[in-house]
């Protein structure tokens, strides 16, 4: 089956046509000029990042889905009007061809309630979802092929590092803990979301700062994270400040790196421990130095790099020393793939059922 992959991130589009669930055989970053040239497409995916409380798992698209999503888009602002926008277009231009919503959220849908409840009142009626679950799938699944091992027998922690960025523990092929919680904000220092704050310092800002409900949403979400204490969202402009010698620019690394390992060894510990390390996204696979900066303080858990090989080398390979305990691995992201593999399944169940 042709699956055309329609993946709206925080700060991209990425358009993939997938053959037979692992063979890309188009790419685009235009959805208009992909649904014009790329022929042969049987079926449409859309990476959603947020599928609330009441899609813990993919579903087919129909108006009382998008319905939902709409009415949902709050929980993920910088991601769902895309999505939704990508949904409207190809409904348009493709009526007839079944479409899938893909969540993100679907992959951390069973975390064990210690993982994914807060310690607020349960009325509230919250929990942690998680994210970046397509990325974390593919991780872990690609981190066994490269170790050749099982992947049912493995403790990896995914780190999934881009403009936005999180890392789950996948024990066994599933996701017991991740680092983003009920929004994409939570966890770690990102291109421009603030990460973990303590919610008493939202409160006083809205008390003694007259903030609003939008400029905190909007100062948290659009004008945290590294560009609030680098001036530049990009890993890259952030790295050539810091070889520059510019102040801002190293506390920005510098505090970027704190949380990461802090977070990385919270992962380790939810599966008692580590067999594998994996980098991913745009900054996981292309910033060696925050490779090296990470592991380097990890060296407890059993995780060392080696230098020449962090620093060279293309696509998908174990970067470790020889004899590192925990693996340390970089994988290319193939959200891709697992969309179009999650389209298969929901599509051969309608049938079946």
């Amino acid at each position: 089956m042709r699956v055309l992959v329609v993946n709206a991130g925080s700060s991209s589009l990425k358009v993939s046509l997938v053959d037979d669930g692992d063979v890309t055989v188009g790419e685009s970053s235009d959805l208009q000029a992909a649904l014009r040239e790329m022929k042969g497409i049987e079926a449409v995916g859309h990476r959603v990042v947020h599928g609330g409380p009441r899609y813990p798992a993919s579903v087919r698209i129909d108006d009382q889905v998008v319905e939902y999503l709409v009415s949902i888009k709050d929980l993920a602002p910088l991601h769902m009007p895309a999505a939704l926008e990508g949904i409207a277009a190809v409904r348009a231009m493709l009526p007839r061809v079944p479409a899938v919503a893909c969540f993100d959220t679907a992959f951390h849908s069973k975390m064990p309630a210690e993982a994914s409840t807060y310690a607020v009142p349960l009325d509230w009626h919250v929990r942690r979802y998680g994210f970046h679950g397509f990325s974390h799938r593919y991780a872990s699944r690609r981190a066994a092929e490269i170790l050749g091992r099982p992947e049912a027998l493995l403790r990896t922690v995914t780190c999934h590092l881009g403009s936005g960025a999180s890392l789950a523990a996948v024990l066994g092929g599933r996701s017991v803990d991740t680092t983003m919680g009920f929004t994409p904000m939570e966890g770690l220092v990102m291109g421009t979301r603030s990460g973990n704050v303590d919610p008493g310092l939202v409160l006083w800002l809205q008390r003694h700062e007259g903030m609003t409900e939008e400029q905190l949403n909007e100062a948290l979400d659009q004008k945290s994270g590294l560009l609030a204490l680098a001036g530049v969202a990009d890993m890259r402009e952030v790295l050539r400040g810091v070889n520059s010698g510019v102040e801002r620019s190293r506390l920005a690394f510098d505090v970027y790196i704190h949380r990461l390992r802090g977070l990385i060894a919270g992962m380790a510990a939810a599966m008692n421990g580590a067999d594998a390390l994996v980098f991913t996204g745009g900054v996981g696979e292309n910033a060696p130095e925050v490779r090296a900066a990470a592991v380097g303080g990890l060296g407890f858990l059993g995780a060392e790099i080696d230098e020449s090989l962090n620093a060279d080398g293309d696509g998908d390979r174990d970067i470790s020393t020889s004899d590192a305990s925990v693996r340390t691995l970089v994988v290319k992201a193939r959200e891709d793939i697992e969309v179009a593999r999650e389209v298969q399944r929901v599509l051969a169940d309608a049938t079946a059922g």
